[in-house]
């Protein structure tokens, strides 16, 4: 409409033939047009009055052809309008030629951001007024050149010339976007000087140069100073506040602004979700909606959304889609990734992939794609989340670490140890979380070498200080069989041990069946004023478990209640079942789960179930499986555990029928397998397992072993054999358990005195334990054996647990 009427008037107000005769008056009639056309930023009509003019005959006056460079330079366009102006400037006569009309071209190339075309131009020029250093600076600011537009500034400082209110809003500008501290405090005293310090767009700029610094105080000083405070100079206030997490000072700058925009009420909700006070920002946002006119925009819509993924509040999450979606507001990268996030964080990963496979690629951030990764680690779906991380073009330390922590939360370790190997190839430095995630997947594969390389590297970065890591060492070392290791590290901690420290440790010494040494940390932990929390009594009652600490595990039980306030939870209910039912007080822990006040779950019925075996208490057995099963029917150690308590008590029959039962059923008993870590490689086993590529040596040392132990007076424990056949089968049947097997591949494997670290899935048999002690003696190792419950250390024919486990 504004080209019609700029039309419409051009042919109305188009000079006659006699007025033609007055070049000056049509003149100044087509520069009053064009500047028209600039306010219109009207590219088809300024074009069409410069060819108005050249028909006219017009462009010998300088005005006019000043007035059409100004508008090509004013109206920012591109193409075939260069062109044109430049050849409207090569048709001026040179000596018609005034800093105006250089300026004009100037201008035109700077505000297009055709910055090389500007620096020719202006170093073509004769002279240089403050307009045209101006010009550059702010082109060379616009175009995040920054340290360019800084030093044009000092050029032209240098030249004697004194800027404008412009120059210095621009140069101080560029001062706040490079951090440049020290340059800029020195242009803020020059602004004083020339009297313009006072100037709202110049204190506006000051005040965002300090708030850029982190200069509260200064920001500060240079707001009250301000005779004149604009809606933008509260704006900044409560910015700067919020970026530095002074959340109290920014709401009282905001109560105290006589008017808002939509920029101060996103400054606060953005505040407050950058600072982790999700909560709030929420609250603030519904204030908005109340108490305000305001609609929100795409800021306000972006904090919202990442306070709701932080939240996983899902409802929110999905009415602000809807609003984006009701009011048409453009999906710009913010929103989407915004959206993304959302959906992933809160537990709808398949929308938020659905979001993503129709966005553009290049609207992603890692942030999103993280989120989306996060998201498929929580649902265990590791293959979706591995297909997201191997498309992200900038995998940042957040998504190794998430990939990492995933695979080894899922039990997939071997992965997890791979993957952080490529990490350190070709990928970014890890941090602490990502150091502790992979001793944690060392812990559970028992990787006691590349552990240590990992603690060597943590050393090295100055991150084993951190205490996610100092206690993933402990762990590590501790479930690789080195508690003594575990020890020293704990011991070498200088700074204070907070609890989670304490409770590692105790952990590890009760595991490892150190059960005195265990009790006396905690004895001083106490001393020294740590308190405990229910994880610690959890490690606490496993020492006393794994010791027969009877008295002890009672006196602890009434003190976690009565002195540290904690209440039991099923995890301390289990605990306090499984030490009396292995100290044989079977009676009683069957009293103690009656009085419990909530329903006792699969695992206390299964401590009770697998202490009958070792006191042959059938009936007893019988109540607890029928309850354990009646909680999980597909639970097989349940059937296994009664079979064993009837093949205990010769009643082979029951027990016959018992493993009928489960394979009518059709319950898949666990498989038992066994590993072991030579020459930094994991060989698994399992009973009679044939697939390893050195079976045949493998079998032959085992035969070997079995004579040599024989002969050395090991008995076998015939009764481990569940299945009714003869004795000569069943005692082939227990020299190739998975456990042995691995210890034969240990003895041809690693030179003689190395100590053998064998893992087991399962709690290892009655057989396999008697073997082991014999085996340490005969061939003269440390044989060092993790099974479901606990370590064993077998040496010189004795095992650490003392026959109690």
């Amino acid at each position: 409409m504004q080209n019609a009427a700029l039309a419409a008037w051009a042919a109305a107000a188009r000079p006659s033939p006699a007025a033609t005769a007055t070049a000056a008056a049509s003149s100044d009639h087509y520069a009053r047009l064009l500047q028209l056309c600039q306010t219109a930023v009207s590219p088809s009509a300024g074009r069409a009055i410069h060819a108005h003019a050249v028909k006219a005959g017009l462009l010998v006056s300088a005005y006019l052809c000043n007035n059409l460079l100004s508008y090509y330079g004013g109206a920012g366009v591109s193409g075939g309008s260069f062109r044109d102006a430049r050849r409207l400037f090569e048709e001026i006569p040179a000596a018609r030629r005034n800093v105006f009309t250089w300026n004009s071209l100037l201008s035109m190339y700077a505000k297009s951001g055709r910055l090389a075309d500007a620096r020719a131009v202006f170093a073509e020029m004769p002279e240089q007024d403050t307009v045209s250093w101006t010009v550059m600076i702010v082109g060379l600011n616009r175009s995040g050149r920054f340290w360019e537009a800084v030093k044009t500034f000092l050029d032209m400082i240098g030249e004697g010339l004194v800027p404008t209110h412009f120059t210095l809003t621009n140069v101080l500008s560029s001062c706040a976007a490079m951090e440049a501290s020290v340059i800029g405090r020195k242009v803020h005293p020059f602004a004083v000087k020339l009297g313009l310090s006072s100037c709202v767009p110049v204190a506006n700029s000051v005040l965002n140069m300090y708030g850029k610094f982190g200069d509260a105080e200064t920001a500060k000083a240079v707001f009250e100073r301000m005779p004149v405070r604009s809606l933008s100079s509260w704006n900044a206030m409560v910015s700067l506040y919020t970026r530095q997490g002074r959340m109290d000072l920014a709401v009282s700058m905001f109560e105290n602004m006589d008017e808002r925009s939509i920029v101060s009420w996103n400054a606060v909700i953005a505040g407050y979700n950058q600072n982790r006070l999700d909560d709030m920002a929420l609250k603030f946002f519904l204030r908005m909606l109340r108490d305000s006119s305001m609609e929100p925009d795409e800021f306000t819509v972006t904090s919202v959304l990442s306070a709701c993924a932080n939240l996983r509040i899902l409802k929110l999450g999905r009415q602000m889609h809807s609003y984006i979606l009701r009011t048409g507001m453009p999906y710009s990268s913010q929103i989407i990734n915004a959206l993304i996030s959302t959906y992933a964080k809160s537990g709808s990963v398949e929308t938020a992939r659905r979001i993503m496979d129709q966005a553009v690629v290049t609207d992603l951030n890692v942030i999103s794609f993280t989120a989306l990764l996060e998201g498929y680690v929580k649902l265990g779906d590791m293959k979706q989340a591995r297909e997201i991380f191997d498309v992200m073009n900038n995998r940042d330390v957040i998504a190794w670490t998430a990939m990492i922590v995933g695979y080894q939360q899922n039990g997939q370790n071997d992965e997890a140890v791979e993957l952080f190997r490529s990490m350190i190839k070709s990928g970014p430095e890890p941090n602490s979380y990502t150091l502790a995630a992979i001793l944690s997947a060392c812990a559970n594969l028992a990787c006691l070498d590349y552990g240590k390389q990992i603690q060597c590297k943590a050393i090295r970065s100055l991150q084993e200080e951190s205490v996610s890591v100092s206690n993933a060492i402990i762990t590590m070392y501790a479930r690789s069989g080195s508690v003594s290791l575990a020890r020293r590290v704990f011991d070498r901690i200088c700074w204070r041990k907070e609890t989670v420290t304490w409770t590692s440790m105790i952990v590890a010494l009760a595991q490892h069946g150190l059960g005195e040494e265990a009790v006396g940390l905690f004895e001083e932990m106490l001393r020294v004023g740590v308190k405990p929390d229910r994880i610690t009594y959890i490690g606490v009652f496993s020492a006393c478990i794994h010791a027969g600490f009877v008295d002890k595990g009672k006196r602890y039980y009434d003190q976690m209640q009565n002195e540290h306030g904690i209440v039991p939870e099923m995890s301390h209910y289990a605990c306090m079942v499984d030490l009396l039912a292995r100290a044989g007080l079977l009676t009683e822990a069957q009293e103690f789960i009656q009085r419990m006040p909530v329903a006792p779950d699969a695992i206390i019925w299964g401590s009770l179930l697998s202490a009958c075996r070792v006191r042959k208490n059938a009936d007893l057995a019988e109540l607890a499986a029928e309850k354990l099963l009646s909680i999980d029917p597909d639970n097989s150690g349940a059937y296994s555990a009664l079979a064993n308590v009837y093949s205990a008590c010769g009643r082979w029959n029951d027990a016959a029928r018992i493993w009928k039962l489960r394979k009518d059923k059709a319950v898949k008993k666990e498989t038992g397998f066994s590993w072991t870590h030579v020459h930094n490689k994991v060989h698994v086993f399992g009973a009679d397992d044939v697939l390893h590529p050195q079976r045949d040596a493998i079998y032959k040392k085992a035969a070997e072993m079995w004579e040599e132990i024989k002969k050395a007076g090991f008995v076998p424990d015939l009764n481990s054999v569940l299945h009714d056949v003869d004795d000569e089968l069943k005692e082939e049947l227990l020299s190739r358990h998975s456990e042995k097997l691995a210890i034969a591949f240990g003895l041809i494997s690693t030179p003689e005195k190395t100590t053998l670290r064998i893992m087991k899935n399962l709690r290892v048999c009655n057989d396999c334990h008697a073997a082991i002690k014999f085996i340490s003696k005969v061939v003269d190792r440390e044989i060092i054996v993790r099974d479901a419950t606990r370590f064993h250390h077998f040496r010189d024919g004795f095992c650490s647990c003392k026959d109690y486990w």
